[in-house]
């Protein structure tokens, strides 16, 4: 029987979710209560905008808990193109992050969660540039094909369609929402979507939720108003003290919010549809009387509610399955899946339930086995039989169920060597400047992957009920304490490599540099295997041999490149490949794996090579000290520059010690975290007027994280300014200025190649102490001239840049390292 369970379960082991990091999330029974209440609502809202944080927390947490509709947030993007506030991961890393961020955010509010294929290429700002870059039909196919699966009654849009949205994404999801809710009733429109499944939906309304932000007030008397602000004694919160815990998710931003009581006053303005006048769903039929079958379900909730006992939730669970066979025989499918389901969980907990499936290991292994054991406990001792736990068509019979005792099932899975490995499911194909490509329409509007799940069942008042769960990894930190964590499922082989980039100086001739891979057996391996390098075409035999490594071994292959074999002005990859007779493929994989508390660990699988640079570098001084901001990977940058680098703490920034430092340079948004960086003020300034060079690298004035601490020998100010096209024209203010001449001479050639913006945050109100090095803007925008500036100060100099170093130096671009090392020169 196992290899038959096996089989099936294997089939479908790649579909992985990121699960919760923490014990999963039980309900308490004034929590229970609340849900009874939600099953006599039929109705459901679906709120629109481009980002992760984008949403508006209170409202989402009063339409699910005091409406009582289903409610939905669709995020165009994952976030990728943002900062981040607690680490150096960007790109598809942070959009990664902020996914988990957003499904923490609606496990506290009640919402669900939903994404469009559109990439967070960054700051824009014009919704044509967004649109044009995402690809207006792919995305505006993906909104339709959210509207028609989730069937709203009222669609909301966060953002107006013009400037007043202060972001291009921004007005482009207001425009997308507009286009879609007359699209995802059009069956001329998206046609294919039709035969997966769906079909067209007219939503009663759309609103827009107008905003008073800083100096934008889009708000009126004229508009519908509504309080979501009020306080649900079920669940010991007002909805703003639940926005704020749903919002505080938003760590990589962060966004942590102190929690808001009393009135809060929400406005919309309608864009389609008539106008609501007393209520948001005026005119839609919350009740069952949308279905065709209304007084005898609405009675039946209406009784378990009533008679509903907080001491003893199980005394509802005949009750429950009454209403679950009442709904089996309405006619809308919709409605009849959504409430059963909602049923199911209602049974569970109302039951005391507790059905779980672990796995020995967090890491599932192509070829190796996979040890799960399923535990279920009646733990308030309702009358049921036929317990069990199903590998989807094959399983396995629990005997009679004692009150509150742990019956449990163990099996072995063995993973077939060409099952797929886990990957977002984003993340499969090849992505575009603007989006991902995903070919499955099925997938589409997914926040992540299904997970590898057990299908628990029990008969229950003589209907047969079945309960899906993930298979998780348990283990007890002596700290945190009891832990679950997603099972992968990953290659029988990892290759990495280090460092993260090389680079050599044209004039390198007798450099030698080492690249390092790191080749770890998941699993034994013995047998004949082949590892070589790749550059580019050519490859490079590092040895060809048996191999016998044991499970967790690992193996590793240096591989020296020397600076002459190197082109000038040259860009490379340098990645490892393996190849064995037992493998099925001959290209493994890295495995990333992003650690954070407050969400499940992500990992995913990625071709890890290193950048080889070979570029016109000299650099004027040695050592550098390093103050950390929030997270970025300019000190890897400098040290591949030849410089050597010290973190520096608070207790180092002392005169004395700061003397031994060519340059200081401070992390990206460093004086938005570290408030200690006031009290450094006077020693800094001392460094500075005996020589030193400080380079400052931007930070935020804002509401979220405003720079408490002086940072400068003159004035200016942080503006929320910035230059968002990578290919803008840089005009040089001051040619002959050493920025731009030593140690080396910087021409235009060295702003090509840069990825995603020029600058952000730049400087304004500068002090006149201080020289404008460089100018540029954004199309149809005047010239901007504060994202360089530096001033004498003493015998040193300080500079500060918005100029986005901490994406083009990972990203490696040459230019941005040789203008790197100028604003860094020790000052002759």
């Amino acid at each position: 029987m196992i290899k038959k369970i096996t089989t099936l379960l294997i089939a479908v082991i790649c579909m992985q979710s990121d699960a919760i990091a923490q014990t999963p999330k039980t309900y308490t029974s004034s929590e229970i209560l609340q849900q009874v209440k939600k099953l006599n609502v039929l109705g459901s809202v679906l709120y629109i905008a481009a980002h992760p944080d984008d949403e508006n927390t209170r409202l989402l947490a009063y339409l699910a808990n005091e409406k009582l509709v289903r409610t939905g947030y669709l995020s165009l993007t994952r976030g990728d193109g943002g900062q981040n506030l607690i680490g150096d991961e960007q790109g598809i890393d942070l959009g990664l992050i902020r996914t988990q961020e957003l499904l923490a955010a609606r496990r506290i509010d009640g919402a669900e969660q939903f994404f469009s294929r559109a990439y967070d290429f960054g700051f824009c700002k014009t919704p044509e540039e967004a649109l044009k870059t995402w690809g207006h039909d792919k995305i505006l196919s993906d909104v339709v094909w959210v509207v028609r699966k989730f069937r709203p009654d009222v669609i909301i849009a966060r953002f107006p369609e013009d400037s007043r949205a202060g972001h291009g994404h921004h007005a482009a999801s207001g425009i997308l929402a507009r286009e879609a809710f007359d699209a995802a009733a059009d069956p001329t429109k998206f046609p294919e979507q039709l035969k997966e499944g769906v079909t067209v939906w007219q939503a009663k309304r759309m609103l827009w939720n107008t905003f008073n932000f800083g100096n934008t007030n889009t708000t009126s008397e004229e508009q519908f108003k509504l309080d979501a602000g009020m306080y649900n004694p079920l669940l010991g919160k007002s909805y703003g003290e639940l926005a704020a815990l749903g919002r505080s998710q938003h760590k990589s931003q962060g966004f942590g919010v102190p929690a808001q009581r009393g009135e809060a006053i929400e406005y919309f303005s309608t864009i389609k549809g008539d106008k609501p006048v007393s209520d948001l769903l005026d005119g839609v039929d919350l009740g069952w009387k949308r279905t065709g079958a209304a007084n005898v379900i609405q009675s039946t909730i209406d009784s378990i509610y009533k008679n509903y006992s907080p001491e003893h939730p199980e005394n509802s669970v005949s009750q429950l399955v009454r209403l679950y066979k009442k709904i089996d025989a309405i006619k809308d499918d919709y409605w009849k899946e959504q409430k059963q389901n909602d049923i199911k969980k209602l049974l569970e907990y109302c039951s005391g339930l507790f059905m779980e499936a672990t796995a020995g290991s967090q890491y599932a292994v192509q070829g190796d086995s996979l040890k799960i054991t399923a535990t279920f406990n009646n733990r308030l001792g309702v009358a049921l039989t036929n317990a069990d736990v199903n590998m989807y068509d094959i399983y396995h019979g629990f005997d009679a169920l004692k009150k509150d005792v742990n019956a449990s099932f163990g099996l072995s899975v063995y993973i077939r060597p060409d099952q797929k490995v886990s990957q977002p499911y984003w993340l499969e194909n090849k992505m575009e400047k603007g989006g991902f490509n995903v070919t499955d329409q099925q997938l589409i509007g997914k926040a992540e992957n299904e997970p590898l799940s057990i299908l628990f069942g029990a008969t229950i008042d003589g209907v047969n009920f079945k309960f899906k769960k993930p298979v998780r990894y348990k283990y007890t930190d002596p700290v945190k304490g009891e832990i679950y964590q997603p099972v992968q499922l990953i290659y029988p082989v990892n290759i990495t490599s280090s460092p993260s980039m090389l680079i050599f100086k044209n004039e390198d001739v007798n450099v030698k540099k080492t690249i390092h891979f790191t080749i770890q057996a998941n699993t034994a391996v013995n047998d004949a295997a082949q590892f070589k390098y790749n550059n580019n075409s050519k490859a490079v035999t590092i040895f060809d041999s048996v191999i016998h490594m044991n499970k967790g071994d690992r193996k590793f292959a240096d591989v020296a490149i020397a600076g002459d074999a190197v082109a000038k002005n040259s860009k490379d990859f340098y990645g490892g490949k393996l190849s064995a007779k037992t493998f099925h493929q001959d290209q493994f994989y890295a495995v990333h794996k992003i650690n954070y508390d407050h969400i499940p660990e992500i990992a995913y699988n990625f071709y890890d090579q290193v950048p080889v640079l070979k570029i016109d570098l000299k650099i004027a001084g040695s050592l550098v000290g390093y103050i950390p901001g929030a997270g970025d990977k300019v000190p890897q940058a400098l040290e591949q520059m030849g410089y050597k680098v010290v973190m520096l703490k608070q207790a180092d920034l002392t005169v004395a010690n700061l003397k031994q430092f060519d340059a200081i340079v401070t992390g990206v948004r460093a004086y938005n975290i570290n408030e200690w960086l006031s009290n450094s003020y006077d020693a800094l300034m001392q460094y500075v007027n005996d020589g030193g060079v400080l380079l400052t690298q931007y930070n935020t004035s804002n509401a979220i994280g405003p720079v408490k601490a002086k940072m400068s020998p003159y004035p200016f100010t942080i503006s929320r300014n910035r230059v968002t096209d990578e290919e803008a024209t840089v005009n040089f203010l001051l040619p002959d200025h050493p920025a731009l001449n030593y140690p080396n001479k910087i021409t235009a050639k060295d702003f090509e190649g840069w990825v995603q913006e020029r600058s952000i945050y730049n400087a304004e109100n500068i002090d006149a102490s201080y020289q404008r090095i460089l100018s540029m803007k954004d199309p149809n925008e005047n010239d901007q001239d504060g994202s360089l500036i530096i001033a004498n100060y003493g015998k040193g100099r300080f500079i500060y840049t918005g100029l986005v170093f901490f994406r083009e130096l990972p990203a490696a671009v040459p230019g941005a390292y040789r203008l790197f090392a100028n604003l860094i020169a020790a000052v002759k």
